[in-house]
């Protein structure tokens, strides 16, 4: 078999080459093996990262045993929980361009035959999967696992209760001593959060497409049958290597349709609609916030995990995992099972043996939370290019909802109002000028949204942005407004007052104003400046596209 590292191996052109292998402490066996980049997100700001220099060592361990040679080089990324809140924020979804362009940098630079990716965290993993998309190299996807939940008096926590908690402590609901307790306690082991967050949608939906081991989804990351299924993800990548099977031979239309009903099965994040947008988009796949809606309406909700239940991702685990919310789907014909995995086998072949231990957890698909997924796409004259809400974190009484519009120019006037008291009952929160180029960068916001939910008004106040929300939101947080303020989208354009009606189930949202009125503001409108004028992310704005299409560069 000719293997793309013989061009920096083979021949006696290659001697140079072959020296600075040499330099690495390679032996002359291990170059003549097949070179498996090892892409390593590991590092120790990312509590979800922390621990995957372990995560690497037992994936090489896995690739020596199935005779190749792994070299870990590395990628970088960014804790969201850290950056939330402040400028930090800017860089999370650009870095995912970063991510994937530093794959396709190593992996072609060096000749590696194939590729094993160690991610975890929100906009790691995306990134390190669009990368694996371009190059096309055999590619698996092994990601850290999930944290543990916390304990907060006998009832389970996770980072969305921390910052939550904030919110009651501004409200008077809770007291300082409180307040330590719940922040020394929600985060007690490494991992990606342990909610349905974005970080666990995206390693779940990795699993669903076909692009991880069974298992990658939901075992914890401090289990030891994480470091056993790191193992076998670096035996299994030589499996994939031996049988050339390659990414594009995985992602599809029809596997990421599969991704998608998973999607709204598990009520995952609402980013998780931006990643599979791009993911699409570097596998050449039409994907488009129609199809998500078309897949939404006909794929009941299964899941309730934290933000939007009690329960959390371990929790998932112990009933079986999304093996077993795949089975359920395929009792209905949702998904299709006849899709090549990187087991080198099909979806049924992978599922065959999988069983829900626990319906409570996992909804029998003829029981489920909701006839309709965990996501919806809303339209109207706010957001003709579509918004996104992640339905099933929605108290039933704002699925539908009319108020007057509360406008701010940036997440942090809308947290200063928050927390000052300024908004009531009914009010609609509109954030804007915070989207893929306005932000730039589209930050996550769930400080507003933590506030309202520890204030108790995440039941009565709508909040609408063109920037995002994070997975660990709950309630009416409608983001992804297309097309965006500083792109001149009719957001840009809403006044104090102005009212703006919400109809989930019926996917529609729109500005309650005269179309004269609109006519007349838009005459007067300016352009902002952009908010950043130097660095990279002053080129990523002139670059981004609208967050209907990803948020992907052109």
């Amino acid at each position: 078999m000719k293997l793309a590292s013989d061009k920096v191996c083979k021949g006696d052109a290659c001697a140079p080459q072959r020296s600075l292998f040499y330099a690495l402490g390679l032996t002359e066996e291990e170059i003549n093996r097949p070179l498996v980049g090892v892409v390593s997100a590991h590092s120790e700001i990312v509590p979800g990262h922390a621990h995957l220099d372990k995560i690497c060592e037992a994936v090489k361990a896995g690739v020596r045993m199935a005779g190749g040679t792994p070299i870990m080089v590395p990628a970088i990324g960014v804790c969201d929980g850290i950056a939330m809140g402040h400028v930090g924020m800017k860089y999370s979804l650009a870095s995912r361009e970063l991510i994937a362009d530093s794959v396709e940098t190593m992996a072609m630079a060096h000749a590696f035959d194939a590729l094993v990716l160690v991610p975890n965290c929100d906009k790691i993993v995306p990134g390190m999967f669009m990368g694996a998309l371009r190059v096309n190299l055999p590619s698996i996807i092994i990601s850290g696992g999930a944290m543990l939940p916390g304990n907060h008096h006998g009832k389970a926590m996770s980072l969305s209760t921390m910052f939550e908690a904030v919110g009651a402590k501004k409200a008077g609901l809770i007291d300082e001593a409180e307040l330590s307790f719940i922040e020394q306690n929600a985060c007690p082991s490494c991992g990606s959060c342990s909610g349905m967050f974005t970080a666990n949608s995206m390693n779940c939906l990795c699993e669903a497409i076909g692009m991880a081991l069974p298992g990658n989804g939901c075992i914890p990351a401090v289990y030891a049958e994480r470091i056993q299924l790191a193992k076998k993800a670096g035996m299994a990548i030589m499996d994939l290597l031996e049988k050339d099977i390659r990414p594009r031979d995985i992602v599809n239309e029809k596997s990421i349709r599969n991704a998608l009903a998973c999607d709204m099965a598990l009520g995952c994040s609402s980013n998780s609609v931006l990643h599979l947008l791009a993911i699409a988009h570097e596998a050449n796949v039409e994907l488009n916030l129609n199809i998500i809606n078309e897949i939404s309406e006909k794929t009941p909700n299964l899941c309730r995990l934290a933000p939007a239940g009690p329960d959390h991702i371990v929790d998932l685990y112990h009933a079986g995992g999304v093996a077993a919310v795949m089975k359920e789907l395929a009792k209905k014909d949702l998904i299709d099972t006849s899709l090549m995995t990187v087991t080198t086998h099909s979806v049924k072949e992978n599922i065959a043996s999988a069983v829900n231990l626990n319906t409570s957890i996992i909804k029998d698909i003829d029981t489920p939370n909701s006839k309709t997924g965990g996501i919806a796409v809303l339209f109207g004259n706010l957001a003709q290019e579509g918004c996104v809400v992640k339905r099933s974190a929605v108290a039933e009484k704002m699925l539908t909802h009319c108020g007057p519009a509360r406008v701010f120019d940036s997440e942090e006037d809308a947290n200063e109002a928050i927390y000052g008291g300024k908004i009531q009952k009914g009010d609609v929160v509109v954030i804007r000028y915070e989207g893929p180029k306005g932000g730039p960068g589209m930050r996550e916001m769930l400080n507003p949204t933590s506030a309202l939910a520890g204030m108790k008004l995440d039941e009565d106040v709508a909040l609408i942005t063109d920037g995002r929300f994070s997975g660990a939101t709950r309630g009416a947080a409608i983001g992804h407004v297309s097309p965006e303020a500083a792109a001149g989208g009719l957001i840009a354009l809403v006044e104090e007052g102005d009212m703006i009606s919400i109809d989930i189930p019926k996917g529609s949202i729109s500005l309650l104003v005269d179309e004269s009125v609109l006519k007349d503001r838009q005459s007067k409108w300016v352009k902002p400046e952009p908010k950043i004028k130097e660095g990279w992310l002053n080129r990523y704005q002139r670059m981004v596209t609208s967050g209907s299409k990803g948020a992907v560069l052109e």
